[in-house]
């Protein structure tokens, strides 16, 4: 199901694993402040990152098939052009309840076929700000 209303951000904002897709390990930029702040609220913050060993005191996956943990919300930190396999990857895993493109990310074909497949989807928002408005 896409994602609109208040309801549907804070249930997915109740999910407690997150898996980030091009998490940071430079402090600055989003897709390292973000996660981190998502941290620090309790959450636990999976990095994949194939150009980091560590972030945040965690081993980064190469990708989301090599998280051997359960994900609840796969973050995308990555352009617009390159959703589709990140997508197609969260698909291929039974465990995903949703997918979260951060501002400014979305690919509206492969939204659709997440949804088709089950799976809660919000496109271009802001996980830190979301939160910080509806949850903190």
């Amino acid at each position: 199901m896409a994602v609109d209303s208040t309801d549907d951000l804070e249930a997915v904002l109740g999910y407690e694993t997150i898996a980030v897709v091009g998490c940071s390990s430079t402090p600055g930029k989003a897709a390292h402040n973000v996660p981190k702040y998502m941290l620090e609220h309790g959450y636990d913050i999976i990095p994949v990152n194939p150009f980091a060993d560590e972030i945040f005191g965690r081993e980064a996956a190469d990708t989301l098939a090599d998280v051997a943990e359960t994900i609840d919300v796969v973050c995308v930190f990555r352009p617009s052009e390159e959703v589709s396999d990140i997508v197609d990857a969260a698909l291929e895993r039974d465990d995903v309840d949703a997918i979260w493109m951060q501002s400014g990310i979305r690919d509206d074909d492969a939204a659709a076929r997440a949804e088709a497949d089950g799976r809660t989807v919000v496109q271009d928002r802001c996980l830190k700000v979301e939160h910080r408005r509806l949850v903190a």
